[in-house]
């Protein structure tokens, strides 16, 4: 162990920016392709210039560690009608945003020395979390080369060992900007159960599907898979870092020990938010974003050349035609330079010629404006 003024070793394969791959000129406002965020404000009724004490007495003070009881409620009678399982209070989990809900998940099923298969490419702070409880996260190239359910099970398989005890998958994905059908989730599901693994289901862009249909893992699996959500993705709340988890009753549980001394309560504040969004104008504003997410997905896909994303917000190119001797450092410093920021490839597994980019990230003119000028320089 180290002494000071030295750290954990964890911290040697852990960066604090995951996401930025170069910086820009000074005086420099580029677009800001690289994060997964919204331009667009929450719902009215829902934001936080719309709370007031009078109305929420206490709402400064702390919830409950899993969450505000009317929300846990609200939460898990929408999940009983989505996945067809019946949910109940003890089976949900409000976090500090589903990364913090899915970092406390990886520490209370994954040991240290024990495997977390990740669907590749991943998101990239699972990655992190798993090795900040000292565990070890292997990357399956099941999005990038698996055409079929069999062979993303094979994908699967290949990277299983004794050491492994849980799975993570992200669907509708980021960064492909596929949605995993029906009969993958399937085989997949039925795989876990074989080997007795835990699921890892991130579905955080559940909302957000323009081709084919998202398929709820804990409509196939309820007993070993815990479910991350977002209101952060789900209606443009990522400021409140709020989410929540669904899962067996007991792995909540376990999780709630995890999340207790780690952020100990979500956001008062934020859970009320994402409280009026359930109850109020959420679903509207969904179906707003919607629409206007898929039309600025299918410009930047057709200005790159790419299949339109079937879901999420997220494009991730094969850029190797536009890299010169530098690598993907010297294309995203041109890029920055250029006036566009997108994120790297490696920090979503063994991806060095590819890059990611969000579509919804800015106001859709300047969205146009970044992607013209990727694809210029790819030309």
């Amino acid at each position: 162990m180290p002494s000071f003024p030295g750290f954990a070793p964890a911290i040697e394969n852990l960066r604090s920016s995951v996401y930025a791959g170069a910086a820009p000129k000074s005086g420099v406002a580029p677009v800001p392709l690289h994060i997964g965020d919204t331009w667009m404000e929450p719902p009215e009724g829902c934001r936080m210039e719309d709370l007031t004490v009078a109305e929420h007495p206490g709402m400064h003070r702390y919830t409950p560690v899993p969450g505000l009881p009317a929300l846990r409620d609200r939460i898990a009678k929408l999940q009983t009608q989505k996945t067809g399982v019946r949910t109940e209070r003890e089976q949900v989990l409000v976090t500090a945003g589903a990364t913090a809900g899915l970092a406390a998940a990886a520490a209370a099923l994954v040991g240290p020395g024990e495997e977390l298969l990740l669907a590749a490419p991943y998101w990239p702070l699972i990655a992190g979390a798993v090795r900040s409880f000292h565990a070890e996260p292997v990357a399956a190239p099941l999005m990038t080369e698996a055409t079929t359910a069999d062979e993303a099970v094979a994908c699967f398989e290949r990277c299983r060992t004794e050491r492994t005890v849980a799975v993570y998958w992200n669907t509708p994905h980021n960064p492909t900007g596929r949605v995993m059908p029906r009969e993958w989730l399937v085989a997949l599901t039925d795989w876990a159960r074989r080997h007795e693994l835990w699921i890892l289901s991130d579905e955080v862009y559940e909302d957000y599907v323009y081709q084919g249909r998202h398929v709820p893992a804990r409509s196939l699996a309820p007993e070993r898979t815990i479910a991350a959500h977002s209101f952060s993705k789900a209606y443009g709340m990522t400021g409140n870092r709020c989410g929540y988890l669904v899962g067996p009753a007991a792995a909540i549980e376990a999780i709630e020990r995890i999340t207790t001394n780690l952020h100990y309560s979500a956001c008062t504040a934020s859970q009320l938010a994402a409280l009026n969004a359930l109850d109020g104008p959420g679903s509207a504003w969904v179906r707003e974003a919607r629409p206007r997410y898929a039309e600025l997905g299918r410009m930047a896909a057709e200005a790159l050349g790419l299949a339109p994303p079937e879901g999420s917000t997220f494009l991730f190119p094969d850029v190797s035609a536009a890299l010169d001797e530098r690598g993907l450092p010297g294309l995203l410093t041109d890029l920055a330079e250029a006036g566009v920021l997108v994120a790297p490839g490696p920090t979503f597994g063994p991806y060095p010629t590819r890059v990611r980019l969000c579509f919804t990230a800015a106001e859709p003119d300047a969205v146009r404006r970044g992607v013209a000028i990727l694809a210029e320089r790819l030309g």
